[in-house]
């Protein structure tokens, strides 16, 4: 898939691995909508980023999925590349001294991260059906975000592992489901990365967690997320496959 002149929609794209992703694609010259529950953030990333446009949208939210891919599609030569980055995360054993972990926290991971990247994945394949076939019939390519939690979950992250294992076992049947329309779909699985989440921790301890990657001992960039996303937009072989980003980092329990 060719990124200049494609249609590209980056959701989670306001901050850090999508906002990435979004000025890759952009740099590219993709054609690029930018969806958010942020608006304020994304909006202006799209005022900075020229030509670029955006769309508030939380993931949970069918109607607001909806209106993203209609977007993004709405732009010459319909939907193209999709890259679903939303997501967030919870801390909390699923039982302890206090009792069961309770159950709305763990709904809301589920919500956020599996069902908003499926929402995404259902809508921009629906989407990109109807696109005219290019080089080796293809019609679009989508990209998800799991995690190395959905194989190496620590102590307290049962809801997040159970959220990001749950992306890493769509992405096979999807590719298959998919494969007849020349639609592909992949997933990266980031390690530890400078994102938001961890730019609040105390800069000795965002040390000591880059220092436990066997290499490079630091933190991933953002920008070698958005690196490995355009590589599987650009590859056609890739398909239905998980990509570790992580620097061999296999988590430990704690």
């Amino acid at each position: 898939m060719k990124i200049d002149g494609a249609s590209a929609l980056v959701v989670g794209g306001a901050s850090g691995l999508g906002e990435a992703t979004a000025r890759r694609l952009h740099a590219l010259g993709a054609a690029l909508t930018i969806a958010d529950v942020n608006a304020e953030k994304g909006a202006a990333l799209a005022a900075e980023l020229a030509g670029s446009e955006f769309v508030a949208c939380d993931v949970r939210e069918e109607d607001q999925v909806q209106e993203a891919v209609q977007r993004a599609s709405a732009r010459e030569g319909g939907l193209r590349i999709s890259v679903c980055c939303a997501g967030t995360g919870w801390a909390q054993k699923i039982a302890g001294s206090k009792g069961p972990h309770p159950l709305m926290p763990f709904e809301t991971i589920i919500a956020i991260n599996l069902i908003g990247s499926f929402n995404v994945l259902r809508f921009a394949a629906a989407a990109m059906i109807s696109n005219e076939p290019l080089d080796d019939a293809e019609r679009g390519t989508c990209v998800n975000t799991a995690s190395i939690a959905a194989w190496d979950g620590q102590v307290g992250q049962i809801a997040y592992s159970a959220s990001k294992g749950g992306v890493v076992a769509l992405t096979l049947p999807a590719a298959r489901d998919l494969a007849q329309y020349g639609i592909r779909v992949n997933t990266i699985a980031p390690g530890l990365f400078d994102t938001p989440l961890l730019a609040a921790l105390p800069e000795e301890a965002r040390q000591k967690l880059g220092a436990g990657v066997p290499y490079p001992q630091r933190l991933g960039r953002p920008e070698e997320y958005a690196q490995l996303a355009c590589q599987l937009v650009e590859n056609p072989m890739l398909n239905g496959e998980t990509i570790r980003l992580d620097g061999a980092l296999r988590m430990p329990p704690r």
